[in-house]
């Protein structure tokens, strides 16, 4: 992505010259939205933009247990009777799940109509929307279906995140210190240091940046771009174990907390990190993110299982994104089964 494919602006009239391109006009609009952005961000974005009126919504239940192909099949069975067209314009107003999913569904619809991302939670601002990976999960497995497809525009507008409630503006907040940890110190040292309620446009852009430098590098995951999935092997089976167990439920962010704390552990046992940069690590990733305490209650089997059926690994092992040091990462460690748990018996002994 070209750092004029993302766009921030300030205002919401700003949307109106940004859409001319795609003569909206004379093609159909249709616009992806789900219970909290119909009633929060829509009114906002179509008070300022009238060229939106004749657009079609087609509205979702929120969470991530609706991002699966039974939706995607009745999304695009009502772009059918909308008659959409290979000009149609796909607009996804959300957060990581209708961005994702809607980008699945925009790239495979005739296989392909142009989409622009308009993220409305921190954590599509900074992750979901960048990058140009869509997908739906596969029996509550993270992603396990998916593109890669960029949107034609994705048009960030901070003042969305008004709306979020605390726990969301976290979510989003820890991929922003996963950017810090895998690519400048610096900007971790900063973001220790702010309020996750308190974000500026300065901090959101430079997260954006770090991200889409990384991917222009790497569009298609073989090298560099593996850096991202720091956190991400132990967050995302700790994710889809709760999507199978609503009792314990997360948010994304939330999960890759837990996950860069494991990860940052077998980083100090098995990689350079040293032991004064992982206390740092654990104690700032603590200081935001309550510990979550179900972890004492499963079995681990059941997250290795989920770790083994990572889209990442190759010949059946378990492949991990480590940390050199605050602010450098490598990828392709393959860890053993025991040494896993025992970076997940480190975080549940954590007082």
């Amino acid at each position: 992505m070209d750092k004029n494919d993302y766009i921030f602006i300030t205002k919401l009239s700003e949307v109106e010259q940004i859409l001319e391109p795609f003569n909206i006009i004379e093609n159909d609009v249709v616009v992806l939205v789900d219970e909290n952005t119909l009633k929060y961000c829509w009114p906002l974005l179509i008070n300022e933009n009238p060229s939106l009126s004749k657009a079609e919504i087609i509205e979702i239940e929120s969470g991530e247990q609706n991002k699966n192909i039974s939706i995607c099949y009745q999304i695009w069975e009502t772009l059918s009777q909308f008659n959409a067209n290979r000009n149609t314009l796909f607009i996804n107003l959300g957060g990581g799940v209708i961005c994702d999913m809607g980008g699945f569904i925009a790239s495979t619809y005739k296989r392909g109509i142009p989409f622009i991302n308009i993220p409305t939670t921190l954590l599509a601002q900074v992750d979901a929307s960048i990058g140009g990976k869509t997908g739906v999960d596969l029996n509550q497995q993270k992603n396990m279906i998916g593109t890669f497809s960029q949107a034609k525009k994705t048009i960030i507008f901070p003042g969305f995140l008004s709306t979020l409630p605390e726990n969301h503006l976290k979510s989003g907040f820890a991929e922003m210190l996963k950017h810090a940890l895998i690519s400048d110190k610096d900007y971790w040292e900063k973001l220790i240091k702010v309020n996750s309620q308190k974000l500026s446009k300065k901090e959101i852009e430079h997260s954006v940046q770090i991200k889409n430098k990384i991917v222009a590098s790497d569009m298609f995951e073989k090298g560099e771009r593996k850096i991202l999935n720091f956190g991400h092997t132990i967050g995302h089976a700790i994710e889809s174990f709760s999507l199978e167990n609503p009792d314990y439920s997360l948010l994304h962010g939330e999960a890759v907390a837990i996950g860069m704390i494991c990860e940052s552990y077998l980083s100090n046992q098995f990689n350079t990190l040293s032991d004064n940069e992982f206390e740092m690590i654990e104690k700032n990733v603590s200081n935001h993110f309550s510990k979550y305490n179900f972890l004492e209650t499963i079995h681990f089997h059941r997250l290795i299982e989920l770790m083994k059926n990572d889209k990442k690994n190759s010949s059946n092992k378990i492949n991990f994104t480590l940390l050199n040091k605050i602010g450098e990462a490598s990828f392709n460690h393959e860890i053993e089964i025991e040494q896993i748990i025992n970076a997940l018996e480190y975080y549940i002994a954590l007082k």
